[in-house]
């Protein structure tokens, strides 16, 4: 579900999705230009050889617990974890290429860094 909100002051929309059922909403992390050897290559290459994204979740399906009034997440996803999808699923957004809604069906992996100091 989109919700809109208007500033009056400045005029401007915000749009906010929030998924329905056991889906996330993602953005797709920018890769850099730089091969495992350190050469710079052409903007997509890198992107058009590998079979999945890394993503962040910006939003999760959620529900409101009716003794509470607390919402909760009903995705299985945390907000803001790092997940690894393929680069073929998920509906991309229409006002920003960067976001798209995915299954969490469709989600591979939750990325984490572990420091090996």
């Amino acid at each position: 579900m989109s919700r809109t909100r208007l500033d009056l002051n400045q005029k401007s929309t915000i749009k906010r999705i929030n998924p329905l059922g056991y889906r996330v909403v993602v953005k797709i992390c920018k890769d850099n230009n730089l091969s495992e050897g350190g050469l710079y290559l052409p903007e997509g290459a890198k992107q058009g050889m590998s079979e999945s994204l890394l993503a962040e979740v910006l939003e999760v399906a959620s529900a409101t617990d009716e003794d509470t009034d607390e919402e909760a997440n009903v995705s299985g996803v945390p907000l803001g974890a790092l997940v690894l999808i393929e680069k073929t699923v998920g509906v991309k957004i229409p006002w920003d290429d960067e976001l798209r809604i995915v299954d969490t069906d469709d989600v591979l992996a939750i990325v984490s860094e572990v420091s090996l100091s």
